[in-house]
């Protein structure tokens, strides 16, 4: 297949947050191929914005004449589902063509064996060597052995948001941009003194919220002071100044009496409480959390808040000590299976699915941030409420590290913060990583500073 040919699926291909995958097989009865696409269902069937997106994105597809596009939907948790895509990956009579990685799981699966490296592929599409896809956004993709395993298709981003009448309340600016940690603690103490019907702040706290408290709460503060999980040469950090600091900072907001109390927040619902509850009922002033949570307080979102887009204001999560902002980057990409069968053709409906508008509408569709600098100028994609803002955070965006051991130092991230919160030190639970991450990587793959 040619070159320009691949590269009209490979731009197609991102959505919100989860996994889908493309098989393409022989249909006997039409003389066509077939293309079955496979993708999460949360039980929305053919009113998912996936199965749609998919479906538009075929019927301009130049190859629709040669293929017959068959959706199989799989229905389970997002755990759930991560496994059962590995089985088909590893089973080449099951295997699809085009498979939706979550960049979280990405290293794992290009470390079994499963993905296809891309960079041949990606060499002769213009929009991933022109600058219409995000320079950080494309981190996400990439291996360890420094290859590209998949196209961007969604990405988000993280930051704080506050409550701007609990702020005018508490002696505070509407218009708000803390410019240090110390910034944030102030703002915290201020509305503890002036307005203490109400919790100053909320982070993801403990182990039942998993991944949010490495992500939006760990890693959104480490990252911040510099510092991140790996150094240069690959090995894990597990004893620093950056490290305390981060831990201090988590104690600080408990210690202090700024956060909810522990059984709010050691509890898996914790994240749903304080988005569904805690901020529409203004009972909450400040969360640090992803941009993506407005989603929740629209008339189809889970907690309907009319007077949201004029209380609630978002801003950037700043560095330790003043020097600029940072953000945490996770997302979804379109990979292409090892065992596929039809890979050329595979890499054509990706740039398909990627092509705007098709891709654009169904990013706004699903609430995410595009991966296309093109995507982020369309103006329905802008008029959204708030997406100028988070999608502006990407230039100064960090992803997970690309390391396979990552899915199983983050539950020592979770434990080690929530040590924290429950009243430990910050040095004990520091020694406590150290041990575990040194356990479970080897001596040889840590480093102390």
């Amino acid at each position: 297949m040619k070159r320009k040919v691949m590269g009209a699926l490979l731009t197609a291909a991102m959505v919100a947050g989860m996994l889908a995958s493309v098989a393409v097989t022989a249909s006997a009865e039409d003389g066509k191929q077939k293309l079955t696409v496979t993708f999460k269902d949360d039980g929305q069937g053919e009113n998912h914005p996936w199965y749609v997106w998919v479906n538009s994105a075929y019927e301009n597809w130049d190859l629709k004449d040669q293929y017959e596009l068959e959706i199989a939907t799989i229905t389970g948790s997002e755990s759930d589902y991560y496994t059962k895509v590995a089985l088909e990956l590893a089973d080449a009579n099951t295997c699809p063509d085009v498979v939706f990685e979550d960049t979280f799981q990405l290293p794992n699966d290009v470390s079994a064996g499963y993905l296809t490296n891309l960079d041949e592929y990606l060499a002769g599409y213009d929009a991933w060597n022109d600058g219409t896809y995000y320079d950080t956004m494309k981190a996400g993709s990439i291996a360890a052995d420094g290859s590209v395993y998949g196209v961007p298709y969604c990405t988000d981003t993280r930051g704080i948001w506050y409550n701007k009448e609990i702020f005018k309340q508490a002696g505070l600016p509407e218009d708000w941009q803390p410019e240090s940690w110390q910034d944030i603690l102030d703002a915290c103490a201020a509305i503890k003194e002036n307005v203490p019907d109400v919790i100053p702040f909320w982070c993801n706290s403990g182990v039942a919220t998993g991944e949010a408290t490495s992500m939006q709460t760990y890693e959104m503060l480490l990252y911040g002071t510099g510092e991140k999980l790996l150094d240069d040469d690959g090995k894990w950090i597990v004893k620093s100044q950056a490290i305390q600091d981060t831990l201090q900072f988590i104690s600080d907001i408990y210690t202090n009496g700024y956060g909810p109390s522990l059984s709010l927040v050691l509890n898996g619902q914790a994240t749903n409480t304080a988005r569904r509850e805690y901020l529409p009922q203004q009972k909450l002033a400040i969360l640090m959390d992803g941009a993506w949570i407005s989603a929740n307080w629209k008339d189809t979102g889970a907690a309907p808040w009319a007077e949201y887009e004029d209380i609630m204001g978002f801003a950037a999560m700043p560095k330790q000590n003043g020097d600029g902002t940072v953000t945490m980057s996770g997302g979804w990409t379109l990979s292409v299976p090892e065992n596929s069968d039809e890979k050329d053709a595979a890499f054509s409906f990706i740039e398909q699915l990627m092509e705007p508008p098709v891709y654009t509408q169904s990013v706004i569709t699903q609430g995410n941030i595009v991966t296309r600098t093109d995507a982020a100028e369309d103006e329905e994609y802008k008029s959204q409420p708030y997406k100028e803002e988070a999608t502006a955070l990407l230039d100064n965006a960090f992803f997970r590290p690309q390391n396979e051991q990552y899915s199983v130092v983050t539950t020592y991230i979770q434990s080690m913060v929530e040590t924290v919160v429950s009243g430990g030190s910050p040095e004990d639970a520091m020694n406590q990583y150290a041990s575990d991450v040194t356990r479970t990587v080897g001596e040889e793959n840590v480093v102390e500073k």
